[in-house]
């Protein structure tokens, strides 16, 4: 790697830009290259507010300072103070790694109180590690650049600079220590969903009066004949040939996950939802809350479940297509009605329901 310069001018003033480039072989046996970082430019005619500081610590003082960076073929302003003079040739990248992205996702973390809630929860795993770091290592990981257990161990972890953001070294990122704590993070799945459902309530004032329903399949290619939830049924992927799981998903229209199910690959669609409204009522309450799903999702027989008075569950649904033919005849006749600005509806009551 070397730091590359480019010469400019603006306003009839000559600007320096920086980037730090990398040579690479290709298959055809010749270099090509790469920019890895954008430096900018460092402080050629830059305004005092703009210059590019370095945070140095002072052995001698035992303190932190900031220097404003030049470069060393160019005189220093007279108004300058706290400069240093970086020689450009001399420069070398060594190790580059991810920072930025890892300490957000890390500070995110304490705002949600994980760090309280898992510390209490997970035992160390081995001697030297905590099982929230290695659990905090796998969920920026998650976010941040999303692939194997296995992949963080090899590549992922050394990539990044969370050895230091977790004040841990490469023993957090043990191959089997980051399977063998996500086989202790499923026990306090329905707790954790409770605790998230919590602290996004208090930090955004959230209400659930709208909730997401929904069902998705993937599939797998290979036996897993000893995992007991894979099994052939109806593939929407066409995908008949491959073993499968199904994925409930209760969602909010944001797109915040309040809660999940992974149930057999053979098990169908309104066979689900009953499970799902006591989950709902247990862990948010009754309340007057509408839920929006699919046709196919629920049944007649649950539609009139949740009609019941004694429940009065609010639901938005999809209308089957034998309805649809039996009243489309009567909807030709009715008014439209703007609600939005982009939105007109007509208004079809029929039996109680809307």
């Amino acid at each position: 790697m070397f730091l590359r310069g480019i010469h400019r001018k603006r306003d009839g003033k000559d600007h320096r830009y920086f980037s730090i480039v990398e040579n690479q072989r290709s298959a055809s046996d010749k270099t090509v290259q790469r920019t890895v970082l954008y430096v900018g430019e460092i402080n050629d005619q830059q305004q005092a507010a703009w210059r590019n500081t370095l945070l140095v610590f002072d052995e001698e003082q035992q303190e932190y300072a900031n220097l404003s960076l030049f470069p060393d073929d160019r005189e220093i302003p007279a108004d300058a103070v706290d400069t240093l003079q970086v020689k450009m040739s001399g420069l070398e990248l060594r190790r580059p790694r991810v920072f930025g992205s890892c300490w957000l996702g890390c500070e995110l973390w304490h705002p949600l109180g994980l760090h309280e809630f898992w510390d209490s929860r997970l035992a160390r795993l081995g001697e030297d590690v905590a099982g929230e770091k290695v659990l905090q290592l796998l969920g920026v990981n998650r976010r941040l650049d999303p692939g194997s257990e296995f992949r963080v161990h090899r590549q992922g972890y050394l990539r990044t600079a969370l050895d230091a953001l977790l004040g841990t070294d490469f023993a957090v990122a043990e191959k089997n220590r980051l399977y063998r704590c996500l086989d202790r993070v499923l026990e306090h799945k329905q707790e954790l969903f409770l605790w998230l459902r919590q602290k996004w309530a208090d930090l955004f004032q959230a209400d659930f009066e709208v909730l997401l329903y929904d069902l998705t399949r993937t599939y797998f290619e290979g036996a897993l004949e000893e995992n007991p939830k894979a099994q052939y049924g109806h593939s929407r992927d066409k995908r008949t040939d491959c073993l499968q799981g199904v994925i409930a998903r209760l969602i909010t229209p944001d797109g915040f996950p309040l809660a999940y199910e992974v149930m057999d690959g053979n098990t169908r669609d309104r066979t689900t939802l009953r499970g799902f409204l006591d989950q709902i009522e247990k862990t948010y309450g009754k309340a007057k809350r509408m839920g929006v799903r699919d046709r196919g999702v629920p049944s007649e027989e649950l539609l009139q479940e949740m009609r019941d008075p004694a429940r009065e569950i609010f639901y938005r649904v999809g209308t089957p297509k034998g309805k649809i033919q039996q009243y489309e005849k009567k909807w030709v006749d009715l008014p439209w009605q703007k609600v939005r600005e982009w939105v007109e509806v007509k208004l079809f009551e029929q039996e109680g329901k809307l």
